[in-house]
């Protein structure tokens, strides 16, 4: 698997159209895959959104991995007012509890939150002549929220082809079949500082654990035999 895997699943462009676009959210998936697309030649701009998500410190973190990585980054600011979301409505609290192996939608789900990111994507990739966009979508993430699901990334590039002037813009999803620990070994191989990402729903000072990125982000480390970075000083 390893660099097989990360040649196989990202098509090929000219030399001197591989401009790309990346969602950076500061967490692990998302920079695993931004270290994927350089890794592969790829000349790349974030966009980081804050959109009133409790944990609004994985933007200060996305905002470093960016820096390192001397990426030029928009940080785009929404608000969904609309949304019942524990992500971002303070009425609710972030779950601790759930099934991870649930297929049910979880509170945490925002409503069209990836359709909405991916059209800014996909208006900057028009602009700026980008022909992939990259978003780092897996398999933990789609067994819950439905604008995680394969289907609605081949149907929202089927669209791509059908609502922009430029054709030929892909949307790029390497990490899909892939789960949280399989993402970290790939992660060590391409040289993510994992230090640098914060995956953690609450975004306090420390991860709390008990939420559901956090379990997932711990149990993977704990499988590899690992401790995760941001816990080594706890």
């Amino acid at each position: 698997m390893g660099e097989r895997y990360l040649v196989r699943n990202i098509p090929r462009v000219k030399k001197e159209n591989k401009k790309g676009i990346i969602l950076l959210s500061g967490g692990l998936d998302s920079t695993v895959t931004l270290y994927i697309a350089k890794r592969r030649g790829y000349r790349l701009t974030a966009l980081i959104f804050s959109y009133g998500q409790k944990h609004k410190k994985e933007i200060q973190y996305a905002k470093k991995v960016a820096q390192l990585n001397r990426i030029e980054h928009y940080v785009i600011s929404l608000k969904f007012p609309w949304v019942h979301s524990s992500l971002t409505d303070n009425s609710m609290s972030i779950p601790t509890a759930r099934n991870l192996t649930s297929t049910q939608i979880p509170s945490t789900y925002v409503a069209g939150r990836n359709l909405i990111f991916l059209s800014y994507a996909a208006s900057l990739a028009d602009s700026m002549g980008a022909r992939r966009i990259f978003i780092g979508a897996h398999t933990q993430d789609y067994s819950g929220y439905p604008d995680c699901r394969p289907t609605f990334f081949n149907r929202f590039e089927v669209a791509l082809q059908r609502g922009l002037k430029r054709k030929g813009i892909k949307l790029i999803t390497p990490l899909i079949n892939k789960n949280k620990r399989e993402i970290i070994k790939i992660g060590l191989r391409v040289g993510v500082p994992f230090q640098l990402t914060w995956s953690c729903y609450k975004g306090e000072k420390k991860p709390c654990l008990v939420c559901d990125s956090c379990r997932f982000r711990l149990r993977a480390f704990q499988e590899l035999g690992m401790v995760d970075p941001l816990l080594r000083h706890r």
